[in-house]
């Protein structure tokens, strides 16, 4: 019998594998009839204390959740015209990726799954501040896929 997900995470950094991520979670939706997405996109407050040294008067964090709220809108509006998907919901959270992904977002919103893309850090990103991929493959509690290919590459 196949799992059938009824509520799935995909966390979004604007990376090319974060949006194939999406596109796979939208594709099984379909096919489950009744699926839920939850598009997640983490300001990560230790890379802005980082960033801009702990100058910020919060005009700094308004800024990028205003950018944000930008693009999720822009990958809401294309879901729902492309494919034709409606059952879809962006959120917005200051903090540490990792732990949101894994275990504080999964908890409060109920997901049975996480997609997410194979890496949307740079290296030196990762190099610094590790995968947040791999950190949520091995320590989220639902089921976490990986995706590094588009839906139509998949045979």
């Amino acid at each position: 019998m196949d799992q059938e997900y009824e509520n799935i995470l995909v966390p979004m950094d604007g990376s090319k594998e974060s949006e194939l991520a999406l596109g796979r979670a939208v594709a099984v939706a379909k096919r489950n009839g009744k699926a839920h997405i939850d598009v997640l996109n983490v300001i990560d407050t230790r890379a802005m204390a980082y960033n801009f040294a702990g100058m910020s008067d919060g005009s700094i964090a308004y800024q990028l959740v205003d950018k944000s709220k930008q693009y999720l809108d822009d990958v809401l509006k294309g879901v729902k015209d492309k494919e034709n998907f409606d059952n879809i919901d962006i959120h917005i959270r200051l903090g540490n990726p990792k732990t949101i992904i894994a275990f504080d977002f999964v908890r409060d919103h109920h997901n049975d799954m996480i997609m997410m893309g194979a890496s949307g850090l740079s290296r030196m990103q990762r190099a610094i501040m590790g995968s947040v991929t791999s950190y949520v493959k091995r320590n989220a509690p639902v089921d976490v896929l990986v995706v590094r290919t588009a839906v139509d590459q998949v045979k």
